[in-house]
């Protein structure tokens, strides 16, 4: 793979993780765009590094947060309900993997065949978070246990590639009764323990599987310190506008996408994978 290639692959990742329109939906769509294989032991240990490019941006960010949590570990909550959000995530993650052990759970999704679809399915769930988030009753400027397994459910959701997961958290808050704002920080704060696991665990099968040795060194380099650096860019955006700038926008963005992208499945397009259920033997 060439650094060119990385490095917007990186882009795609820092940018997309964190505004609401789903970094694992871009990459794919550009990977299949690009003729590049999707699901190849390689593929999948690049997006693995490029999600670890985006936690450095949230340790950043946030790092007073994090300091105070590891300073009073009992008294501030936040650790606690970060632990609580990841509990549904963990659950939904184990469920699919038992459920589907043929395809590895949620790797059914790996070739984009459902991608057009998952697309509107986040343009959906940003319009229910505009819609509730002009309520009233939206007054909480912090999550209780409550929001945060809530939004533990949408960020399970958001493992299909095409939901985003930062869209759909901030919607699950939302639809808690928590602030934009409020929800968009704690659904940032949530991606750095589902990063960790997901390193954790697809990290260990990487090595002991010898996939690791795949990876390109400089590339995957270039790439990782393009999502830091664009994540964090990201980040500060939509902290700053996602008070005053309507879901909406996002929303009528992946809508067009998906639109598109399932018209291109039904002419046929060589580019993109058939919209059919793959067999599934389930276990």
């Amino acid at each position: 793979m060439s650094m060119l290639t990385s490095a917007l692959l990186g882009l795609l990742q820092g940018l997309a993780e964190f505004l609401p329109v789903s970094s694992s939906g871009h990459l794919l769509l550009a990977r299949l765009l690009l003729g590049i294989q999707t699901d190849s032991p390689a593929m999948k240990m690049l997006d693995i590094l490029l999600h670890v490019g985006t936690l450095i941006p949230v340790l950043v960010v946030f790092w007073k947060d994090w300091m105070a949590m590891l300073a009073h570990p009992l008294r501030n909550k936040t650790l606690l309900l970060l632990f609580v959000a990841s509990l549904p995530t963990l659950v939904i993650y184990v469920l699919a993997k038992k459920l589907f052990p043929d395809v590895d759970g949620f790797a059914v999704f790996d070739n984009g065949w459902f991608l057009g679809a998952s697309f509107l399915m986040t343009a959906v769930f940003l319009l229910l978070c505009e819609a509730r988030s002009r309520s009233s009753a939206c007054r909480k400027s912090r999550p209780g246990i409550g929001s945060a397994l809530i939004m533990g459910i949408f960020q399970g959701i958001g493992m299909i590639p095409g939901i985003s997961r930062s869209g759909s958290t901030i919607t699950g808050g939302v639809l808690s009764g928590m602030k934009k704002e409020a929800a968009a920080k704690f659904s940032f704060m949530m991606s750095a323990p589902a990063i960790v696991a997901s390193l954790l665990m697809e990290g260990k099968d990487a090595i002991s599987e010898g996939y690791v040795r795949e990876i390109q060194l400089l590339p995957t380099l270039v790439g990782i310190l393009v999502a830091c650096v664009s994540g964090f860019l990201a980040i500060r955006f939509m902290l700053r506008i996602i008070s005053r700038i309507p879901m909406t926008s996002f929303a009528l963005y992946l809508a067009l996408i998906g639109v598109a992208y399932l018209v291109m499945q039904l002419l046929g397009s060589p580019l993109l994978p058939a919209f059919e259920l793959p067999v599934i033997a389930a276990g």
